[in-house]
């Protein structure tokens, strides 16, 4: 009898350890769910306000004799493909990119990684982050571009501001802005083959042969399992070699929106829901940027990028925002270098009307001549000012982008390896 009892103790002790881990496993999965709603829940939150920016109000009060008045004016939400607005873009990218990161590696079983769906989907990701620096660095140049168009576009101000204007400040403004429309309106073909005499345009023609990128062999090794062949994160930092004058800004993002394909079935709810997420933001964030900036060769490039299902609800606000830059490009008839935004088409515009006045210049000015170019002259130098706010912040911001794409590459590898260690360090079974 007493064996008995000793027994039936022993099973029951090894169920309630069963129902222990049963119960254990279910609390992880359940949070799994929860963390997972939650990233998609901000990313959705995230990219609706780049789509209908927020609309908070400043309130100011205005005393009379009898009573307080209250004014609400809201503030001007950041225009579409603007400086501003990019860089709230890459600000939600960089938040939805620390949140993916810890929702995939933080606590994660490494053993998930070498198990469908992640054991392919994860190095599919690690691939296209690779591409995408080649991206960044593009961008990165593109944007050193735009500060050279701003500095043509400063000096036509500070010519015609001088009071009174004479001819000798009309010949240099008319000289700068020749030189800028030259370069915004010239495409990627014509820019790539011209040759000139002038300092401003020989750095035009030779920016695309300066554009920064992966070598092919970089970009083999990068995709490697071997630590010895696999370049660490110091090998990835801003790179020299230039790429070759076949490379194209539209092709790239067209390769890395090749085979992304949103989960099915029981795949949909796990794991590789959250990859595809990020897969999807990487391609959007870096196809949005070579829409607005100056890159090597973008024909044809609204159609590189695969329209998203619609029936994912965290993928509204993308699309949306897919929608209207694809209008934005498709209102552009030119193949011009000087991209989608905003303070751009804006330069573009107010040169050709102060080429205008340059043109039709007679001393001294005609009272309303001149006050038509005043105004003018003041659009150019508001666009100047914003433009010499925000791309240098916009250039470290694509910076923190690629360093932090690095970053989190080689944290996934780590990953990798450490699962590779124990399958080589695991017992011999006899």
């Amino acid at each position: 009898m007493p064996a008995t009892d000793h027994n039936q103790g022993s099973f029951l002790n090894r169920i309630s350890i069963r129902r222990s881990q049963f119960a254990a496993v279910d609390h992880i999965h359940d949070q799994e769910v929860v963390d997972l709603d939650l990233f998609q829940r901000h990313v959705s939150d995230r990219f609706s306000l780049l789509l209908s920016p927020s609309t908070t109000t400043t309130t100011t009060t205005t005393t009379t004799d009898s009573h307080e008045t209250h004014h609400t004016h809201p503030p001007p939400p950041p225009q579409i493909l603007s400086i501003s607005w990019l860089r709230n873009l890459l600000d939600a990218f960089l938040c939805c990119e620390a949140e993916f990161k810890a929702v995939l590696v933080s606590g994660r079983d490494p053993a998930q990684f070498s198990r469908p769906p992640l054991d392919r989907l994860v190095p599919d990701l690690l691939e296209r982050s690779v591409k995408a620096l080649d991206v960044c660095n593009a961008v990165t140049h593109g944007v050193d571009i735009v500060q050279h168009w701003h500095k043509l576009a400063q000096i036509a101000v500070t010519s015609l501001s001088q009071n009174p204007v004479g001819e000798g400040q009309v010949r240099r403004a008319k000289k700068a802005l020749t030189t800028l429309l030259t370069l915004m309106v010239s495409d990627d073909n014509k820019e790539n083959n011209a040759t000139t005499t002038t300092t401003n345009n020989a750095h035009a023609t030779k920016w695309a042969d300066r554009t920064r990128s992966f070598s092919r062999r970089g970009a083999a090794a990068a995709t490697t399992t071997n630590n010895k062949e696999r370049p660490t994160g110091k090998n990835l930092r801003s790179l020299s070699w230039s790429v070759s004058k076949s490379w194209s800004a539209a092709k790239q993002i067209q390769t890395m929106s090749a085979n992304l394909v949103a989960p099915r079935g029981a795949e949909s709810t796990g794991l590789a829901q959250p990859v595809y997420i990020m897969n999807t933001l990487i391609v959007f964030i870096t196809w949005a940027l070579v829409a607005a900036i100056p890159c090597q060769e973008r024909n044809g490039l609204p159609t590189h990028f695969q329209n998203i299902p619609r029936n994912l609800g965290w993928a509204q606000p993308l699309i949306g925002l897919q929608e209207k830059i694809g209008e934005e490009w498709k209102k552009k008839e030119k193949k011009g270098t000087a991209g989608l935004l905003e303070e751009l088409k804006e330069m573009e515009k107010v040169a050709n009307s102060l080429l205008e006045f340059a043109d039709g210049f007679e001393f001294p000015m005609e009272e309303e001549k001149a006050a038509g170019m005043a105004v003018k002259v003041a659009e150019m130098g508001e666009i100047c000012r914003r433009m010499e706010e925000g791309l240098g912040p916009l250039n470290q911001q694509v910076r923190e982008v690629f360093h932090r794409i690095v970053k989190s590459r080689a944290e996934v590898l780590d990953v990798l390896d450490h699962i590779q260690v124990c399958k080589h360090s695991a017992p011999l079974p006899y």
